[in-house]
């Protein structure tokens, strides 16, 4: 029987309802650029990181001139139109608790720049209780390719087979999969069974996961 001795968590969709946010984000900043791209379009990509995002919906390259110039107005709309109104998931920093309480140590893998991770982390009331955060500086590539998992699961300081990955895509479970960790996925992303069918358990949120805490992969 396997002893989990550490986590990695999402922040985006899993701890914090803010993948809607993120999608209406892309679509404001390349429409002020000329491209109109529409909510559809985008949504179902929010999981990945800027340099997958712009070249599957606009064909250009997040390093590029042009690229950096809607990443960025893409941050600073997210910033000062969503942000302030995030809240997280319910449960989701009891569930922390709990890991936390239970020995886990905590980590987190993100596409985004640290500047936007903080905050993030902050609604959740989570600064005291992620013991590693992997921000998009630390890794090339974002979800679904494997780097900054890779880079997470190395600072944990445990074998793959000790840590558990919780996410609410498809690409997390693909990250997660190609470091060969298994993934607990919510459907709070917005994502349903059939496209998380390759988790090892699938729940609604934190707080499903919290209520049946001593059921789940995590007590094993």
């Amino acid at each position: 029987m396997t002893h989990y001795s550490g986590v990695i968590l999402d922040v985006d969709g899993t701890l914090v309802d803010s993948n809607n946010a993120h999608a209406v984000a892309w679509v404001e900043a390349m429409a002020e650029n000329g491209y109109k791209v529409p909510f559809d379009k985008v949504r179902p990509l929010i999981g990945m990181g800027g340099d997958k995002v712009l070249p599957e919906t606009i064909g250009i390259q997040k390093d590029s001139e042009e690229g950096k110039h809607i990443s960025q107005r893409r941050k600073e709309i997210f910033k000062e139109r969503f942000l302030p109104g995030l809240r997280a998931f319910q449960g989701a920093k009891e569930l922390l608790e709990q890991m936390r309480k239970r020995g886990l140590k905590l980590a987190v893998p993100s596409s985004a720049d640290k500047d936007e991770l903080k905050p993030m982390l902050d609604i959740v009331g989570a600064a005291d209780l992620i013991e590693e955060e992997t921000s998009s500086k630390d890794a090339k590539q974002s979800k679904p390719d494997p780097d900054v998992m890779q880079v997470t699961l190395e600072r944990t300081g445990f074998p793959p087979n000790r840590v558990l990955m919780i996410g609410d895509t498809a690409y997390d479970i693909e990250a997660a999969k190609k470091v060969h960790v298994g993934t607990i996925a919510f459907r709070s992303g917005g994502w349903s069974n059939d496209d998380l069918a390759e988790a090892i358990a699938i729940y609604d949120g934190p707080a499903d996961l919290l209520e049946h805490y001593d059921d789940s992969p995590l007590a094993r």
